[in-house]
């Protein structure tokens, strides 16, 4: 049974969803605030995570921050907040997707099945055992993707990334200088129904380039293929 950890402030909203879910046959915790929100991460160890941005004792954007100085767990964002920017924060932030309220719990339900399916899908499949760890040098530099462990190393330091992240890196990783367009990296990674955009794309991309990239204005490995998309190269 799938673990879901419902951080919501408003009690009707957080009974209804948590209600709604466990007759989905997922296991539901709920938390009122962000501080049990992240007790209740650390202890109950969620498959996903059901974030508001309005919280009593701090916001959603913080909060997002804090959970992913230790978790890596998919984090959908809930918020009445429909300008782009609040999508664009939450993301920055280390949210892997966002939905606008009043949603459809069918809408909900989609999001949370494909966020977990994304999750265990290499977990169960022979392509994880054939591709366990995938190492390039990259002008001297080495940049390690560990696919059973979900890690990625550069110069063998650890590098904290989202779901999302990794997920682009893995395609960049294994089809070399293969041109993806926004397009195509968003069907990869969420489905043709998702709320998501192609500048929310362009958020992951500014964080990974931060974290993999001497110079992330000057970027030698993701490259933008100007009209495309982006591609990797390991020789900058």
């Amino acid at each position: 049974m799938y673990k879901i950890l419902i951080i919501e402030d408003d009690q009707i909203m957080g009974e209804m969803l948590a209600m709604y879910l466990s007759e989905e046959g997922f296991d539901v915790q709920t938390a009122d605030n962000g501080r049990k929100g992240i007790d209740l991460a650390k202890e109950f160890s969620p498959d996903v995570i059901l974030l508001d941005m309005m919280l009593p004792d701090t916001s959603g954007i913080e909060l997002c921050n804090e959970l992913r100085s230790f978790s890596t767990v998919p984090i959908l964002v809930d918020s009445m907040k429909t300008e782009v920017s609040e999508r664009v924060d939450a993301l920055l932030a280390g949210a892997d997707d966002y939905i606008c309220k009043p949603f459809s719990m069918r809408e909900l339900t989609a999001k949370i099945g494909a966020m977990i399916r994304r999750t265990h899908l290499y977990q169960s499949t022979s392509e994880v055992k054939d591709e366990i760890a995938t190492t390039l040098s990259c002008n001297g530099e080495a940049i390690m993707l560990d696919v059973e462990k979900r890690a990625i190393y550069v110069n063998s330091f650890f590098v904290e990334t989202t779901f999302s992240e990794f997920e682009i890196m893995r395609l960049f990783i294994t089809n070399e200088e293969k041109v993806f367009s926004r397009e195509e990296l968003l069907n990869e990674l969420r489905g043709f129904d998702s709320f998501v955009t192609e500048r929310a794309m362009d958020v992951h991309i500014a964080n990974l380039r931060k974290k993999v990239e001497i110079n992330p204005k000057e970027p030698k490995y993701i490259k933008t293929v100007w009209g495309i998309g982006y591609k990797f190269v390991s020789k900058g």
